[in-house]
């Protein structure tokens, strides 16, 4: 293990300490004429540092061009037949794609200047962290995709096996999502990171990702923390990308039809974490199926009307025979272990249907109306039987003993038999209205939305806990006095938990937004403002609790963004509002599973203050600053326990609470041609429940680092790294779910993760191969080897409690999270 250990520090040294030639920007798309017919032999070029660069279009109108990366440029486009047009002023940041398709006219054309990525563009201004849809595919994780950047630049998150994440001292129930305006669910039963298989966006379709880590504005929904908004591609010509690795794989594929007015974008996902799992301490007859389907089909009747269809089809089956388990913990002195062998099995699935319809009219040049319908359905069940007996003792560190690493002198020994039967089937309805009033000089969105929700949800599950003979009873229900074996207990024998419920719920939505947005000057400044509000009004009828009373919240949202005219490009944000989040079906629930229809919107005074300053240094290379303090103080506050990824609520907003912090981000090209970025985030947050005084939220996670780098090898230009390292301080967490937080609450130790990712590219946009060679087919194919968890850091999720009669003594035992783990990774693209 030693000798690895080196083996890998030595490699990773010399990786990292050369430099590695990120891919070059480009700009593609269709050129059509006045009927919208493509015109081929466009010339398209620009005037760059080392002279003239240009192609032409084929014959379906579609060109792509490379950009220098963070040089603003003037694209012209020529062609005999046509006037001249050029497109002044094209910036892009290295390794992003910008697809502008045009007509072209008569007479000369001067088209608007780019701001992309820009400290003067709207997605800065609106404090937006702008996410490279290259990056999403590159990055070294676990379970990759969207989630893994957003845990690095914005959210917090102590679980690799997990796509969920808190940001800013909120829940994973307080983050909305947002795909082509639409927004996603996900599955409600889930209770293990392991457990949950693909999330819905599929990072090989995306185009455009936006990240809003406090402060948005109206136009997005109604909850405390964050919003991810994403934009898929819309096709341009033909194409395929396939990735596949040790841990599953993806096919993408793409088209569009002749007359340019249908285009169809697919992807088809697998994943199999046995590779992940399999590297825990319990051993295990795992077998997982991840897998879904998903499309987005686009149809323009004219220049003025686009139709887009959004379908996903995902079903996640999670089959789990746990066999035994040894965990060692205590100390070099007194090693204590713990040994379990199991009987029965888990077996849980996740079946999921999505679909959407989207209509987007262009009314005048001054207003576009769009007209969205969506459903999601989704059938979850839960059955386990698990019996774990278990042995607790001393660990014989004797070396040469016939039992080293095994367990002597047993201190205690027990059974624990949990047993569920929890099913949910649960349909979402939407219908929305929205309409974007663009005067120029000043934007006004508004939108109307209406959705049903009809939740049928079936809860049983129960533990049984015995120690060495005696069946110890609840530690909730049950209060006699219980001090066997010294003296017999005459009390009932009920289970150690029971939770029992059947709930057939409908919950009635009525949403509205208006917003006003300008940018003007401000003296020798440039200024941005908006400001905007929401309305929200709901009904829970309950067949059990009976209906609930309608209630209504307003949310009234602004921002404010100056860049003066300094020297220093500076640039500084203020933004707030009065935030609510009205109860999903698992907030109405309480730890027991009754529903509460009455339970109130938890509210949330957020201000946000931040600044964005670029600069350049090493020789002009450009580098950025980002800094944002905040503060929220909530009230009405649901407050909850959290147990790997499973939340359960009190419902009954007894609670206030704050959050407060500071997040630091620093990315640029610390190698010459490359981004990588430098995070880091303090965050205190506290509650008091019932004025019993404050204590820490299950989210109080003070510390975070983070950093993702990109290297390469100068002798050998293909070879490139990534580096992916996030240091979080622990989370509170650990102790019994039944446990009373004042009186018991200890931290989980602090999680420390290093994924590496190597590849060799044989081509891509940078690198093209001669047009006689074999891999002149591909745009790009690159072949991997990807390294989680580098250093073999163990991080703890949750603990096993076990108890011994006897000694009336507990033990908490970690539950380990995912060990060192090798996978290959192929990516091809045509």
């Amino acid at each position: 293990m030693k000798t690895i250990k080196k083996f890998l520090s030595l490699a990773l040294f010399l990786v990292s300490s050369v430099v590695l030639a990120q891919n070059a920007p480009f700009m593609h798309g269709v050129m059509l004429d006045e009927h919208n017919l493509p015109i081929e032999g466009v010339n398209i070029y620009y005037d760059g540092p080392d002279g003239r660069v240009s192609v032409n279009t084929d014959q379906s109108g579609y060109y792509k061009i490379v950009l220098p990366a963070n040089v603003p440029v003037d694209v012209h486009f020529a062609h005999v037949s046509f006037a001249n047009s050029v497109y002044e002023g094209v910036e892009l940041p290295p390794g992003s794609i910008y697809e502008f398709n045009s007509i072209l006219l008569t007479g000369l054309t001067t088209l608007k200047t780019v701001e992309i990525d820009s400290p003067t563009g709207r997605k800065k201004l609106q404090g937006a962290i702008d996410i490279p849809p290259a990056l999403l595919r590159k990055i070294p994780s676990a379970n990759g995709g969207v989630e893994a950047i957003v845990k690095l630049l914005g959210g917090n998150s102590n679980n690799e096996l997990s796509t969920q994440y808190s940001v800013r001292g909120g829940n994973y129930d307080e983050n909305l999502v947002y795909v082509e305006d639409i927004e996603i669910y996900r599955p409600l039963l889930i209770r293990s990171g392991q457990q949950e298989g693909l999330s819905f966006t599929n990072s090989a379709m995306a185009e455009d990702v936006q990240f809003y880590s406090g402060g948005f504005q109206s136009r997005y929904g109604d909850k405390l923390s964050s919003v991810l908004d994403i934009t898929y591609r819309r096709p341009v010509d033909y194409g395929a990308e396939l990735e596949a690795s040790f841990l599953g794989g993806s096919l993408t594929l793409e088209g569009i039809s002749k007359d340019k007015k249908w285009s169809a974008i697919t992807g088809a996902r697998y994943r199999n974490n046995s590779l992940l799992v399999n590297s825990q301490q319990t051993e295990t007859n795992f077998n997982p199926v991840f897998a879904d389907v998903q499309t987005m089909v686009n149809f323009m009747p004219s220049d003025k009307w686009e139709i887009n269809f959004l379908g996903n089809i995902s079903q996640n089956k999670y089959n789990y025979e746990p066999l035994t388990r040894q965990t060692n913990f205590g100390t070099i002195d007194e090693p204590i272990a713990l040994q379990i062998f199991y009987e029965g099995q888990e077996q849980d699935e996740y079946l999921t249907y999505f679909g959407a319809l989207k209509s987007t009219y262009k009314v005048s040049d001054y207003f576009t109306l769009k007209v969205i319908g969506s459903v999601y359905h989704t059938q979850e069940q839960e059955h386990f039987d698990i019996l774990a007996q278990y042995v607790l003792g001393d660990v014989d560190t004797s070396i040469g003993s016939e039992n080293f690493g095994q367990i002597q002198n047993p201190r205690g020994v027990g059974s624990q038999l949990n047993h569920g039967r929890n099913d949910l089937d649960a349909l979402i309805a939407n219908a929305e209205v929205k309409g974007v009033h663009d005067f120029k000089t000043s934007l006004v969105e508004w939108g109307v939305k209406y959705t049903r929700e009809d939740f049928r949800d079936r809860l049983v599950e129960w533990e049984v806990i015995d120690s060495a003979g005696f069946s110890l009873p609840s530690p909730v229900i049950d209060r006699q006095v219980n001090d066997q074996p010294y003296n017999p207990y005459y009390g009932p024998l009920t289970p150690y938990q029971n939770v029992r419920a059947t709930n057939f719920v409908v919950i009635n939505r009525m949403q509205g937004y208006a917003q006003w947005s300008r940018r003007a000057k401000l003296g020798n400044s440039e200024a941005y403002m908006n400001l905007g509000v929401r309305a929200h009004q709901w009904q829970v009828d309950s067949d059990i609790s009976g209906k609930g009373k309608s209630q209504v919240v307003v949310s009234p949202r602004a921002q404010f963004s100056l860049k003066p005219n300094w020297e220093k490009d500076m640039l500084f944000r203020l933004a707030g509002g009065l935030y609510y989040q009205p109860p999903f079906y698992r907030e109405l629930r309480d730890s027991l599973g009754v529903v509460n229809p009455d339970v109130k919107a938890q509210r949330s005074i957020h201000v946000v203050l931040g600044n964005d300053y670029s600069f350049k240094m090493w020789g002009g290379r450009p580098f950025k600053l980002v800094t944002e303090a905040y503060y929220k103080d909530m009230d009405d506050v649901n407050t909850y326990t959290l147990e790997n990824v499973r939340i359960r609520y009190r419902a009954n907003n007894d609670a206030v609470a704050y959050a407060y912090g500071l997040d630091m981000r620093l990315n640029g090209e610390f190698v010459p041609g490359t981004q990588s970025w430098f995070t880091f985030g303090y965050m205190k947050t506290e509650e008091n429940y019932r004025d019993r005084g404050y204590i820490a939220r299950p989210t109080d996670q003070r510390l975070k680092f983070g950093l993702l780098f990109q290297d390469y090898v100068p002798n050998i230009p293909s070879l490139r790294m990534y580096l992916n390292l996030v240091y979080n301080t622990g989370l509170p967490g650990g102790s019994p779910s039944y446990a009373d937080p004042y009186v018991y609450q200890s931290r989980l130790r602090d999680y420390r993760r290093a994924d590496a990712g190597f590849a060799y590219v044989f081509t891509d946009d940078s690198k093209k191969p001669d047009a006689d060679s074999w891999l002149a087919a591909f745009d790009e194919l690159s072949l991997g080897l990807e390294i989680f968890n580098l250093f073999d850091n163990q991080n703890a999720i949750t603990n096993t409690w076990v108890r011994d009669v006897y000694t009336k003594t507990q033990y908490g035992i970690p539950n380990y999270l995912t060990s060192r783990v090798f996978s290959l990774k192929l990516t091809a693209r045509i």
